[in-house]
């Protein structure tokens, strides 16, 4: 079971995440949407394509762009397309 936790709240849980270059990647219906918040930040990764971010909400703190996701991943990542990664201070375990 891997567990995503910030600011002493878990944002998601599950133990059907997705690593990829170290990273878990959650399904989204394992993630709290609630602590989400919508951000214009993009970056692109040479092989995954153009990721999106959320800023983290929890008790009245932001963490800025602490999750990302690919929508339309390459070929390559299809395995995560939707599914949310986190960092940023935010404990994965």
């Amino acid at each position: 079971m891997a567990v995503a936790i910030w600011n002493g709240t878990v944002i998601a849980e599950s133990e059907k995440t997705v690593v990829v270059e170290g990273n878990h990647y959650f399904p989204p219906e394992s993630v709290n949407t609630q602590y989400l918040k919508p951000s214009t930040t993009t970056s692109r990764c040479p092989w995954k394509g153009l990721a999106n971010y959320y800023s983290l909400i929890v008790d009245g703190k932001i963490n800025e762009d602490a999750a990302w996701y690919y929508a339309k991943p390459s070929d390559a990542a299809a395995a995560v397309k939707g599914y949310i990664a986190f960092w940023k201070g935010v404990d994965v375990r």
